[in-house]
């Protein structure tokens, strides 16, 4: 891919997304996910592998038909109530369809299927581009349209994609698959709590951004597509290492680090909701999802040393980790242990 090529689509996703999320009508902002579809292709496909284009064709066919089903969404609304406005979202049929839509392009479950293939096929920071950044217009409409959208349909979403995301996790082998179904367990985590606290639903996604980004900048910087290259890496990186576990073990939502403060949160909200049931139900389907991630850990923490150990170089670290991955592994293991300091100096 030409170098100046990555810059402009970079800046075509920014685009695509700050027009989605700051529009009002709904063809703005179908626009505006359409220029997202349009600019993550290329990235998707740029090794020109035959996985590399299968990922990028199947992408491509599921946020069309996504796409498609916004606008029949939409068009049916204005069609019964004469509104183009996304907050006026009245029609019982369109709320429907847009529940449809809104969860193919984020992957929640039943229509999980694409996403932890195309993944798999994306480069890591591509994948990361395609957990964080490329849910957040989707979810954006979700939260423009919470107070019409049936509360028990995406309780049900919920539930399965915490299911599925925990269970589907446990075998996998490949570390971009096993944060694929992480992000789609997630993604549980935010849908059920979507309708009764939006804001809390937005903070659960603004951590779990900043904790993936971590993951992903870690592995990318040691080289890690499976558990295999995780468990030989530490002789080359080994603070990143240890700060990879302890990443990942906020992700799984252990305390006192940052993920257990949105997990915390949403089941204090849902018992306040009366929805005791399902919050016991969604925190004990997070159990399955904790056994992948200590997988994880324990992998990027294990002291067996390399198989192929030919010449010396392997045994020297590396360029110490970039200031972002730095960064967000530091907000995302001691934002929550420094919030109550933080709070008592403002």
């Amino acid at each position: 891919m030409n170098p100046h090529a990555t810059p402009v689509l970079v800046l075509s996703l920014a685009l695509g997304t700050t027009i989605t999320i700051s529009s009002n009508h709904w063809v703005l902002a179908w626009t505006g996910l359409e220029i997202n579809t349009l600019a993550i292709i290329p990235l998707i496909s740029k090794s020109h592998h035959p996985r590399a284009v299968e990922a990028a064709t199947k992408y491509f066919l599921t946020q069309a038909a996504a796409s498609a089903l916004v606008l029949f969404s939409s068009m049916t609304n204005a069609w019964a109530t004469g509104q183009w406005d996304i907050t006026q979202l009245n029609h019982p049929t369109s709320c429907l369809l847009l529940t449809a839509a809104i969860a193919i392009k984020l992957g929640l479950v039943p229509f999980h299927f694409w996403f932890p293939e195309v993944l798999q096929g994306s480069p890591l920071m591509t994948a990361l581009l395609l957990s964080t950044l490329m849910k957040f217009p989707p979810l954006t409409l979700l939260l423009m349209t919470s107070k019409s959208l049936n509360p028990a349909l995406l309780t049900a979403m919920a539930l399965a994609s915490a299911a599925l995301g925990g269970w589907m996790g446990l075998n996998q082998t490949q570390t971009r698959k096993i944060l694929a179904f992480s992000s789609i367990s997630h993604l549980g985590w935010i849908a059920i709590i979507l309708v009764y606290s939006p804001k809390l639903a937005l903070l659960t996604f603004y951590l779990y951004t900043i904790m993936t980004s971590a993951v992903f900048m870690a592995l990318n910087k040691i080289k890690a597509l499976n558990l295999s290259m995780i468990l030989t890496s530490w002789t080359k990186t080994p603070v990143l290492n240890a700060t990879l576990m302890l990443v990942l073990l906020s992700l799984a939502g252990l305390p006192p680090l940052t993920g257990f403060m949105p997990k915390w949160l949403i089941i204090q909200e849902l018992t306040k909701q009366e929805m005791t049931p399902a919050a016991m139900a969604i925190a004990m389907l997070s159990l399955l999802s904790l056994f992948f991630y200590l997988r994880l850990a324990y992998h990027s923490t294990i002291t067996l040393p390399p198989n192929s150990s030919n010449h010396m170089k392997q045994w020297y670290t590396s360029k110490p980790p970039s200031t972002p991955t730095a960064i967000l592994a530091s907000l995302s293991i001691l934002l929550l242990p420094l919030s109550p300091m933080v709070h008592a100096i403002v």
